[in-house]
């Protein structure tokens, strides 16, 4: 494969770290490295392959000649340069909610839905976090039988809103164990000791944005419009890493435990943790800093004969954003060739 011109869009940012650490430890033919970040972060450098590359001004930035590029900046940033890139030949794969809705982009994990992508398709938007960790330990078992209803649980770490969200955990961390007053900046609320509902804007349905995301790009991801997704969405202290308590209903009785294990277990990018014996089962811990998604405690539903329920963790950062991204761009290289 020839060299490729690749752009990272956001590239200070908590996701856009991760994507430049893949770029290199997956081996990517990249002729080119542009980063590309906010005004204030141009003219720093980032370390790609034992060298220095400089951070440019996403405002300036001249699109032309490009082979691929990933957004991770924000809705606004994406809906500025997206078409640009676009318009210029690029591949483009959008880690922000500005085109996910949109019928038009596919909304893609590969693992899942890749046939969505079709040939000639250059701009595909990486879904919310919750819903690749969700939908990865969900579409196996709709292949054993028809879902109706998903019932859905979310622990979100701070990593979901950025580095900064982060470093906040850790020092109200230290804050509360010297005896310190909590003064939140990022979060709403105090982060560290405590857990609130997902800090984003709770809508006119009863539900936070969050929530109404997750309900509209399962359904998208899974081509069923009517499906039952109720979802509650909240913020725990913990670094990075999602976890999910996940009920799933089907249309006719419930697959066996046995088989729900053997279909999670043969599909791409899950791991089982599931040791009764042991009370060992997915932990954020074990889930940070590895690509797999993380699923046990999978177990029959005592009050419905139609229904199992589950337990998932995922590295937010990873399979929840930046390695979903980078696994789209290889997935349409090994399916049809590379880009530009």
């Amino acid at each position: 494969m020839e060299g490729q011109h690749v752009v990272v869009l956001g590239a200070t940012g908590a996701v856009g770290k991760e994507i430049v650490g893949l770029l290199e430890t997956r081996q990517w033919p990249v002729k080119k490295l542009t980063l590309l970040a906010s005004a204030r972060s141009a003219g720093s450098t980032m370390r790609f392959r034992g060298e220095p590359v400089e951070i440019l001004d996403s405002e300036k930035f001249d699109p032309q000649n490009v082979n691929v590029a990933l957004l991770s900046a924000g809705s606004g940033p994406s809906r500025a340069l997206a078409p640009r890139l676009v318009e210029a030949g690029a591949l483009v794969v959008d880690n922000s909610s500005a085109f996910r809705m949109d019928p038009e982009v596919p909304l893609v994990v590969p693992e899942i839905n890749l046939d969505s992508v079709k040939k000639g398709d250059l701009l595909i938007a990486n879904p919310n976090c919750c819903t690749i960790i969700l939908l990865m330990a969900v579409a196996p078992l709709g292949k054993l039988s028809k879902i109706e209803r998903i019932i859905v649980s979310t622990y979100q770490s701070a990593s979901g809103a950025g580095a900064a969200a982060m470093e906040e955990l850790y020092q109200q961390t230290k804050c509360v164990s010297q005896g310190e007053k909590i003064v939140p900046q990022v979060f709403p609320h105090p982060i560290a000791f405590n857990l609130f509902s997902h800090n984003t804007f709770i809508e006119e349905n009863g539900l936070n944005g969050e929530e109404n995301k997750i309900i509209a790009e399962t359904r998208k991801i899974l081509e069923s419009p009517g499906l039952g997704v109720n979802p509650t969405c909240i913020r725990v202290p913990i670094p990075r890493a999602h976890s999910e308590s996940v009920t799933v209903e089907f249309s006719g009785e419930a697959p066996t435990e046995e088989a729900a294990r053997e279909a999670l277990a043969s599909f791409p990018g899950v791991r089982v943790i599931d040791d009764r014996a042991g009370n060992y089962f997915p932990m954020p811990l074990e889930a940070s800093g590895q690509d797999d998604v993380l699923v046990g405690r999978i177990r029959r539903d005592p009050s419905n004969p139609k229904a199992l329920s589950l337990f998932v963790c995922g590295d937010q950062l990873l399979k929840g954003a930046a390695l979903n991204a980078v696994q789209i761009v290889e997935a349409l290289w090994a399916r049809d060739g590379a880009a530009g």
